[in-house]
């Protein structure tokens, strides 16, 4: 489980450290930095995919996405005003679980001519024990193009010339002295992020797909009715069945097959056929949807709803709220949503977030001395 997430130098995020839970919920007002928190996790997602850099490049490289206030920020109440960079452009994400954790620093190339000095590059990236990267934990260590893995014996050398753009988590996942790469990365890898299920007209969860056994959703929800039977037969006909009347009392689903095709149906009382996917209204399918990333086979270590309440009439909301207590079981959740409702059903550990002077901190807390303990290691 992760137990603690750090980001600084993020959008409206200049230094933000947060405990996670079983189940949390991130709440705030629009434009306290929900989203950024999100999208920081996504990030750190990339890392175990080796695709953080090609994803900050898709937003508009670091200069996009860097910390957009005063480099030693404001006082609460005080006017924002700029100052000369003394230190250099840095992006620093990182995670710590039960047995492990993962950090990096994302930076700019120093005094080089190419036609990609703005691309970021890698400046650090540290594997640790415990709940923050102190040098006492480190486990592996990379800085700039040198990496070095902790052994029964001292500091092995993995490398002294990695590309500023690859990751230690890919370059040497499999190597002998440096195992725990391999479970950081199958970590980040194993989260599961929810935010583009479509519900439109023409969106793929609407039209029959190849029925093919499906142990996870896919990002747009196309095989929602193969994770659905795929659920069914890994013994989750009971829960579903419940998550159903739960939302339409006497209701049934469906899932009806025609050239290996399968479909989702609504068997409705008063009605004299089902409603195919179709015609199901955008609530309803965005209900069905995330019930089938809660029930799917596939248990990830990670599960994030980012405003999940979507599309949703608020009559569903008790419905969907017990489907993610019910998933935080076995999977830690962490839900970011701007509905109160939702918030308050769901229980779980608050995060509430607001924005003072431009800057994202969590509500009730008085400065950067009061939140839980981080050490981001120095270049």
């Amino acid at each position: 489980m992760i137990t603690r997430l750090a980001i600084a130098g993020y959008r409206s995020i200049r230094s933000l450290v947060v405990d996670l839970a079983p189940l949390t919920v991130v709440t705030g007002a629009n434009g306290s930095g929900k989203s950024s928190l999100y999208r920081a996790l996504r990030l750190l997602a990339d890392c175990g995919e080796g695709r953080v850099i090609s994803s900050l490049a898709g937003v508009g490289g670091l200069d996009a996405v860097r910390w957009a206030g005063p480099e030693r920020g404001t006082m609460r109440g005080q006017r924002t005003e700029g100052t000369l960079r003394s230190g250099p452009v840095s992006l620093r994400l990182g995670v710590a679980t039960d047995h492990l954790g993962y950090a990096i620093d994302l930076g700019l190339p120093v005094a080089q001519r190419s036609a990609f000095d703005l691309d970021p590059q890698i400046k650090q990236e540290h594997v640790f024990a415990g709940a923050d990267p102190r040098p006492a934990g480190v486990l592996v260590e990379r800085k700039h193009g040198s990496a070095r893995a902790m052994a029964d014996g001292g500091w092995a050398e993995l490398a002294r010339s990695l590309h500023p753009w690859a990751s230690v988590l890919d370059e040497f996942a499999g190597h002998a002295e440096a195992s725990e790469l391999a479970g950081a990365r199958r970590m980040l890898r194993s989260w599961r992020f929810h935010d583009a299920l479509r519900t439109d007209a023409t969106a793929p969860a609407r039209q029959p797909q190849v029925a093919t056994r499906s142990a996870r959703l896919d990002d747009d929800g196309a095989n929602l009715a193969a994770v659905l039977q795929t659920a069914i037969e890994m013994g989750g006909e009971r829960a579903l069945s419940a998550a159903i009347d739960d939302a339409f009392p006497g209701s049934s689903l469906l899932l009806p097959m025609s050239d290996g095709r399968m479909q989702v149906a609504l068997e409705q009382p008063g009605l004299l056929r089902p409603l195919t996917a179709p015609e199901l209204s955008d609530g309803t399918l965005q209900y069905l949807l995330l019930t089938a990333a809660m029930l799917s086979a596939e248990k990830p270590e990670l599960i994030v709803l980012n405003e999940p309440e979507r599309s949703l009439h608020v009559e569903l909301v008790p419905a969907l709220a017990a489907r993610i207590r019910e998933a935080a079981e076995a999977t830690q959740v962490v839900v970011v949503t701007h509905q109160a409702a939702l918030a308050d059903a769901l229980g779980g550990t608050r995060v509430e977030l607001e924005k003072v002077s431009g800057e994202t901190t969590v509500a009730g807390r008085e400065g950067l001395l009061d939140q839980p303990v981080w050490h981001w290691p120095k270049r």
